[in-house]
């Protein structure tokens, strides 16, 4: 239609080449830290897989990091996308951000390594599948900014739903954390744990508000 916004990318296809890499590589990324997260918060599997799933991670966001420094280089010195240039690099730099939070915050959790119990297993993997659907909404987003900037917003309204959402559960978790008959300690390092998952889920959401400006500029 010829109201329709083009996609961003012209006749750059080796950059946008990259730019799909980087997006598949942080959405592994995601994928490995779920499993992670999972592993060691709801006790289903030892302490080795859990660091595999680490060290996995550590790997995938060493390529990440050097993805986005590729691209960096391709847009200021063969001058690409000048009109969309700042929000693009803004975009990849927050999603690379919130990938390596994610693994920062799993390595922090195998270095305190809260107690294990069975009966926030379940609770525990109900928040943190929550908040990664918030994570991969937005990186679906993110791939339709660069397709079909239109359609970012029915994805961005889904990250906010899957975002309130982790926060109702993340309120559920620590109330029956408090109520629980733990040590201070124990209660403590819980209740942090509850706060990271929430937090990715708003650190997506803060990610889509963004989006859904860069979307809005690229339709003018």
């Amino acid at each position: 239609m010829a109201n329709e916004t083009p996609p961003l990318f012209g006749k750059t296809r080796f950059l946008e080449g990259l730019i799909d890499e980087f997006l598949d590589k942080i959405t592994e990324g995601v994928i490995v830290g779920e499993l992670g997260l999972k592993a060691y918060l709801c006790g289903q599997e030892g302490e080795e897989i859990c660091l595999e799933k680490l060290h996995q991670l550590i790997e995938i966001k060493r390529r990440c990091s050097e993805l986005r420094r590729t691209i960096v280089t391709m847009l200021y010195t063969e001058m690409l996308l000048p009109d969309a240039r700042g929000d693009v690099l803004r975009l990849l730099g927050s999603l690379f951000a919130l990938l390596d939070d994610m693994g920062d915050d799993f390595e922090e959790l195998m270095i305190v390594q809260p107690q294990r119990l069975p009966e926030f297993g379940a609770d525990f993997a109900e928040l943190t599948a929550m908040a990664i659907r918030s994570v991969q909404a937005v990186l679906v987003a993110a791939r339709t900014f660069f397709r079909t900037p239109a359609a970012v917003r029915e994805h961005i309204n889904e990250v906010r739903v899957f975002e309130d959402e982790t926060d109702k559960l993340a309120s559920r978790i620590k109330r029956r954390i408090v109520a629980a008959d733990l040590c201070f300690e124990q209660r403590t390092l819980l209740r942090e744990t509850a706060a990271m998952l929430d937090a990715l889920a708003d650190k997506a959401e803060n990610i889509g508000d963004d989006l859904s400006i860069f979307a809005i500029k690229r339709s003018l």
